[in-house]
């Protein structure tokens, strides 16, 4: 991303890695000027309520010791939010605020999106000072440990590509990410995992500006042929749709789970968790609104110095989804 939609990565020596941290961005199709006015993040001790660094005029670089913030502290930006637990960086309780802005997706209300994404180290340890880094609406956060290092890179927008969660292993082995949806004591406000039809009425059509024929494409950056495509959604908000969104990433299959009307194929996804095993240097990340049903090719792999790319806006199909999902499309249990 150029100029200031670009996240600098905090360089970190790690010692049991043996080199920098991997650079990264957040996903290229990332969130527009727009939905971003006033952005801006506070990270808060919640057990004193204090505010420990917050966004101001000037960029911030600066690393944290996790005592300061404590075991679990808490993300709170204009229009999105969520909680880091310190040993590990599981994110818990993230949600849109329902702040007003001419892209929001929420429909004003405050929106639960997932109730966490909890990483297995598989015994390995965070222990380092929290590097932290505040830039207008843009935020990362760093902590290593022996042989592991974790990153959190996140804007504080109303839609778009707003998070991202990178693990790196100096093992070079997986990192297994457990989504799990937030529940909602309002009624329709528990989102849930979809096969979304508009995609599935379409799998195997060529797709966008490059095409010449529906059928043969032929496949490029700006032609792409139709997948089955999972989504998050709720019943209240109609403009509310979210992408789990992975770069050097794959999702488990989950066999026992399909659609509440049975389909062939199934996408093997449950609906209310998914799972993923992501590569040392992959990313997990959360796309929303027009770009979580943007028929796009897969991110570029990738896992050092990475660059966005393929900002390809306009130039590709969206085929939105349906509002209120059909009962059928819902993927169970």
């Amino acid at each position: 991303m150029a100029g200031r939609a670009r996240i600098i990565g905090v360089a970190l020596a790690i010692a049991a890695l043996g080199a920098a941290g991997v650079g990264a961005t957040l996903p290229a199709r990332a969130a527009s000027s727009k939905g971003c006015v006033d952005g801006g993040y506070r990270l808060v001790n919640l057990t004193t309520g204090a505010t420990v660094a917050a966004s101001g005029k000037d960029r911030i670089r600066t690393t944290i010791p996790a005592d300061r913030l404590g075991s679990t502290f808490a993300v709170r930006g204009r229009y999105t939010q969520f909680e880091v637990r310190s040993a590990d960086f599981a994110v818990l309780d993230q949600a849109f605020t329902g702040a007003a802005n001419e892209l929001d997706i929420t429909g004003g209300r405050f929106t639960p999106v997932y109730a966490s994404k909890v990483p297995d180290h598989r015994g390995l340890t965070l222990g380092s000072g929290i590097a932290v880094e505040l830039d207008e609406e843009q935020l990362s956060l760093q902590r290593t440990g022996n042989g592991l290092s974790m990153k959190i890179q996140a804007k504080d927008c109303a839609q778009g590509g707003i998070f991202q969660m990178e693990p790196q292993r100096s093992d070079g082995g997986t990192t297994r990410i457990t989504h799990t949806l937030a529940r909602s004591a309002t009624p329709g406000l528990t989102p849930f995992y979809f096969d979304n039809p508009t995609f599935r009425a379409r799998i195997g059509q060529f797709l966008g500006s490059g095409c010449t024929s529906s059928t043969t494409g032929p496949a490029g950056q700006f032609c792409v042929q139709v997948t089955a495509r999972v989504n998050i959604a709720n019943d209240l908000s109609p403009k509310f749709v979210v992408r789990d969104s992975s770069q050097v990433a794959t999702r488990v299959p989950q066999p026992a789970c399909n659609t509440a009307t049975p389909l062939t194929p199934s996408v093997r996804h449950c609906g209310g968790v998914s799972v993923w095993d992501v590569a040392s240097g992959g990313r997990m990340g959360f796309v929303t609104g027009e770009d979580a049903t943007e028929v796009a090719n897969p991110p570029t792999t990738c896992t050092t110095d990475c660059q966005a790319q393929n900002q390809v806006r306009g130039r590709l199909a969206n085929l939105g989804h349906p509002f209120p999902v059909p009962a059928g499309s819902r993927l169970t249990p």
